[in-house]
C-alpha cells in the first residue's frame, strides 16, 4: 500500500470516529420498493381474469358448514360438484373494500419505534419457516428442533437489525400437546423479542388464552386488542383450491376478533399447480382471493395479508426448491399481483436448498431476498436462518442472513438523484485542491447514510485476513452467535408478571440472561 494511500485511509477512519454518526442509516424498515416488475399490465389483467374465473367457476371444494353459514347468505353459491364459488361481482367488491394497509406494533421499549405499517410498496422483513430440525454447529447436523431453540432463534433476531419482525422459525418437536404447543410458542416469541411477531395456531382454542397471557405481559384485559403486536399464519388452502378446516377455523376466528391473518398459500408447480408459471401465478391468486373473501364475509375490512406463496418444484425429482432462480422470479410475480390488487402482501424468499451456509446458501438467498425486495414486498418472510429447503434452521445462517438482507434492501432504496447528490461543486473543488474527496466534509456527511457495512463480511486486504487466521463467514458467525446469546439482554418480561403467566399456563420456556 503507498504511503499516500495509507494516510488517506487512516485519515477517513479518524474522521469516520470523530463523526459520531449512527451506523446503518443505509437502509431503514419500510423504505419503498417497487422497482422491478417481471409482469406487464396486460400479464396481471390476464392473471387476475383468470383468477376470477376460476373462483366463479371451480370455486374452492371441502368448505365447512360454518363457512357455508358465512358466505352463501352474502351471495357465494354452490356448483354442482358441492364447490363455493364466488362470483366475479362479489369478488370485486370484497377487493375493493378490503384493508388496504395493517399496523403490527411493536412494544414495550420498542413502542412505536418498531411499528411495521404495511401499504404501498413499503419494505419489512420477517423471520419465518417452521422448520424441524436446526443445524447444530458442534457436530454439523441436524438435530429435531426444540422449544429452547425456538426461544433462542427469537433472542438472536432481535438483536439484528435487518431483521424487523420475529416469528415461529422452528417447531418445538419436544411439545407434543397441541395447546401447550401453541401457548409456549406465543409465550417464547414475546418473550426473546420486542418486536413485532407473526405465529401459527394449531387450534382456534388456543387464540383466547394467548391473547390472556399478552394482555398480562402488557399489564391488563383488553390491551393486546387495542394495539395488536402479533398476526396470525396459517395455511387455509390446501391446494389445488380446497380449503383446511383447522387453519380455516383460525381465519375465521381471527378475522371475528377483528385481528389480522398472515395466511400462506403455496401450491407446488408441476404437483398442486401447473407448471407454467403463468398457471401457477393464476392458481395461487384464486386461492388467496378466497381468502380475503372469507375475511371480508366475516368481517369487512378485517386486514389480512395478500399472501400468495407459489412454490417451485424440480422436476426432475420432484422435491420442493425454494432457492431456483424460477422461485425468486415467482415470488416477485406474486408481490406484484398484490400491489396490483393494493393489498398489503407478503412473499417467502431466502429459501436456499443448500445444507450449510456456503457458496449456495450465499447466492440462492441473495438472489431472491433481493427481488423480493425490489419487488416492493410489504413483508420479506423466510428471510433469515432458514436452510434445507425449509427442513432446517440455523442460528449461524441467520446472522449471515442479516448481512444479506442489508445488501438487499440497500438496492432496492436505489439511488437517490438531485442537486446535492450529483454534486458538481463537490467534483469541481475537490478535483482542483486536494485532488481525492476523502476529508471532504460531504464524504464525511454521506459515509453512513448512503453507504451500508457488513457486520460479518470481511473487506480487509489479503495480509491482514491471513495474519487474523484465515477465518470464512462461517466460521465468524459461530462467533457472532455466541456472542449474542452469550451477551444480549432479552428479557422483556417482568419477573411478577412471569411468574404469573407460569402459574396460569404451562410455560416449559427456560429464560435466558
Amino acid at each position: 500500500m503507498s504511503n499516500r494511500k495509507r494516510v488517506g485511509r487512516n485519515a477517513h477512519i479518524q474522521a469516520r470516529q470523530a463523526s459520531k454518526l449512527k451506523p446503518a442509516l443505509a437502509v431503514w424498515p419500510g423504505l419503498t420498493g417497487g422497482s422491478y416488475k417481471p409482469l406487464t399490465e396486460t400479464d396481471m389483467e390476464q392473471i387476475h381474469q383468470a383468477a376470477l374465473t376460476l373462483l366463479a367457476s371451480l370455486g374452492l371444494g371441502d368448505p365447512t358448514q360454518e363457512l357455508l353459514d358465512i358466505c352463501l347468505p352474502q351471495g357465494a353459491h354452490l356448483n354442482e360438484h358441492g364447490r363455493l364459488c364466488f362470483p366475479k361481482a362479489l369478488m370485486q367488491q370484497l377487493i375493493d373494500g378490503a384493508a388496504k394497509s395493517y399496523t403490527v406494533y411493536g412494544r414495550g421499549s420498542r413502542l412505536g419505534k418498531n411499528d411495521i405499517h404495511c401499504d404501498a410498496n413499503k419494505v419489512y422483513t420477517s423471520t419465518s419457516g417452521s422448520a424441524v430440525t436446526t443445524l447444530d454447529v458442534e457436530t454439523e447436523t441436524y438435530r429435531p428442533s426444540t422449544l429452547q431453540d425456538l426461544y433462542n432463534f427469537t433472542r438472536l433476531s432481535d438483536a439484528l437489525d435487518n431483521i424487523h419482525m420475529t416469528s415461529d422459525v422452528v417447531v418445538p418437536t419436544d411439545v407434543i400437546d397441541d395447546f401447550e404447543h401453541d401457548i409456549n410458542i406465543a409465550y417464547a416469541l414475546a418473550a426473546g423479542s420486542e418486536k413485532p411477531m407473526c405465529m401459527s395456531f394449531r387450534n382456534r382454542e388456543s387464540i383466547a388464552p394467548a391473547i390472556e397471557m399478552w394482555d398480562m405481559m402488557l399489564g391488563g384485559e383488553g390491551r393486546f386488542i387495542e394495539q395488536p403486536f402479533c398476526i396470525f399464519g396459517g395455511c387455509p388452502i390446501v391446494s389445488p383450491l380446497k380449503f383446511g378446516a383447522d387453519n380455516l377455523g383460525v381465519l375465521i376466528e381471527t378475522s371475528k376478533l377483528g385481528l389480522t391473518s398472515d395466511i400462506a398459500v403455496a401450491p407446488q408447480s408441476g404437483a398442486t399447480a401447473p407448471a407454467p408459471l403463468a398457471g401457477i401465478l393464476a392458481q395461487v391468486v384464486a386461492e388467496t382471493l378466497a381468502c380475503l373473501a372469507v375475511v371480508n364475509l366475516v368481517n369487512p375490512g378485517c386486514g389480512i395479508t395478500f399472501a400468495a406463496w407459489p412454490f417451485v418444484t424440480d422436476l426432475r425429482n420432484g422435491s420442493f426448491t425454494g432457492g431456483s432462480g424460477e422461485q425468486a422470479v415467482m415470488s416477485a410475480a406474486a408481490v406484484q399481483m398484490g400491489n396490483f390488487y393494493g393489498l398489503p402482501n407478503s412473499v417467502p424468499a431466502g429459501m436456499t436448498d443448500a445444507k450449510t451456509p456456503d457458496a449456495q446458501h450465499g447466492y440462492e438467498k441473495g438472489i431472491s431476498i433481493t427481488l423480493a425486495a425490489l419487488s416492493g414486498s410489504n413483508r420479506i418472510c423466510e428471510v433469515a436462518g432458514m436452510m434445507a429447503s425449509l427442513m432446517g434452521c440455523s442460528f449461524e445462517a441467520m446472522v449471515i442472513d442479516n448481512d444479506i438482507i442489508g445488501m438487499a434492501l440497500r438496492a432496492a432504496r436505489g439511488i437517490e438523484v438531485n442537486e446535492e447528490t450529483i454534486s458538481l461543486n463537490v467534483i469541481i473543488e475537490s478535483t482542483l485542491n486536494p485532488g481525492h474527496f476523502l476529508g471532504h466534509e460531504q464524504t464525511l456527511a454521506y459515509m453512513e447514510k448512503e453507504y451500508l457495512y457488513p457486520n460479518l463480511s470481511n473487506r480487509e486486504d489479503i495480509n491482514t485476513w491471513q495474519d487474523a487466521g484465515n477465518q470464512d463467514i462461517y466460521q465468524a458467525a459461530k462467533i457472532k452467535v455466541q456472542e449474542i446469546l452469550s451477551n444480549h439482554d432479552s428479557r422483556y418480561i417482568d419477573a411478577d408478571i412471569d411468574a404469573q403467566i407460569r402459574a396460569r399456563f404451562p410455560i416449559q420456556v427456560r429464560l435466558e440472561n
